[in-house]
């Protein structure tokens, strides 16, 4: 009787230690399978880190220590960088520049792009040759694009002003790239012109993937086309829109080539964003301290608004969801 107590007993005490060896087989394989992604991207982020964070790290070193033309940091200089940056008569109208270049840019291409897409989406003839035409910009350099549109707009020679001439809209010819009141509203339309054909892309990818059924349906239902794009088409796309509308603004934010080739931020300063005259400081004037704090500040900048922007259309989501 003592014997088959004990052999119970000990059955009991396998069993249990089995069933700890599989409980704890199985958190294992739930800890591994939820750790094994995180490990098989470690070293891209390792890398992505070292890519991206020392550059950053030696701007931000550079920025609060006094640094020579060859770019030789000295001394901690207790922050007057960035007091030099933030005291001087440029920067704030830089910003507002900036900040004016920027949204009108992104905005007008967005708005263009929008019908644009919507009707490269439409099946009718000759489609391919107007998807090509509007995509053959961006194969351009923005480098290029600015000496043409730069020759174009010449006061003396240019095309601009022999076409008005031409049709008598214009007596006397008009220097638009040496006017403060003309030369950054056509850099504006001209960043526009540019930044269309990537977008328009974007969206028309977006348009694509839409299945057709469901705008059949809303047809049928009644719809009118502004009822079926303002509930249906706009909707689908909006995640295509917040992919362009973050890369545009970050692309636009810093865009050099095209205001530099054309006005190199003249005359006096009236096309000067942030990046020409960040270039001005570092390259042409050797204050390499100041460009780094405002390196240092646009990186913060633009990390900001990026970070609101992405928080608002998660929410957004989260509450369509």
């Amino acid at each position: 009787m003592a014997s088959s107590s004990s052999s119970a007993g000990k059955a009991s005490e396998v069993g249990a230690r089995r069933g700890k060896t599989r409980a704890g087989t199985q958190a294992n394989g739930r800890i591994g399978s939820v750790s094994a992604p995180y490990l098989l991207i470690l070293p891209a982020i390792l890398f992505a880190f070292w890519i991206i964070g020392y550059p950053i790290y030696d701007m931000a070193n550079m920025s609060v220590h006094a640094v020579n033309r060859f770019g030789k940091t000295t001394a901690f200089n207790d922050f007057a960088n960035y007091q030099r940056l933030f005291s001087h008569q440029l920067f704030l109208g830089c910003l507002i520049r900036t900040l004016v270049w920027t949204v009108f840019v992104v905005g007008g291409t967005v708005i263009l792009s929008v019908p644009i897409a919507l009707v490269l989406n439409e099946k009718f003839y000759g489609r391919t040759l107007a998807r090509i035409i509007i995509m053959l910009p961006w194969a351009v350099s923005l480098t290029m694009t600015g000496i043409v549109w730069r020759w174009s707009l010449n006061g003396q020679f240019g095309m601009v002003n022999a076409t008005l001439s031409s049709f008598g809209l214009q007596d006397t010819p008009v220097e638009w790239l040496a006017t403060a009141g003309t030369a950054f509203p056509i850099l504006i339309a001209i960043g526009i012109l540019v930044s269309i054909p990537f977008t328009v892309t974007v969206i028309l990818g977006g348009l694509s993937s839409l299945q057709a059924d469901i705008f059949e349906a809303a047809k049928i239902d009644g719809a009118s086309g502004w009822q079926r794009f303002r509930y249906l088409t706009l909707p689908l796309i909006r995640p295509f829109l917040n992919i362009v509308l973050v890369l545009n603004f970050i692309y636009v934010f810093n865009s050099f080539p095209l205001i530099w080739v054309m006005t190199q931020g003249d005359p006096a300063n009236s096309t000067d964003i942030l990046v020409t005259w960040l270039y001005k400081l570092a390259f042409r004037y050797g204050e390499l301290g100041i460009a780094s704090a405002l390196s240092i500040v646009m990186f913060l900048i633009l990390l900001a608004l990026t970070i609101t922007y992405a928080a608002l259309a998660m929410r957004h989501e989260r509450r369509e969801i």
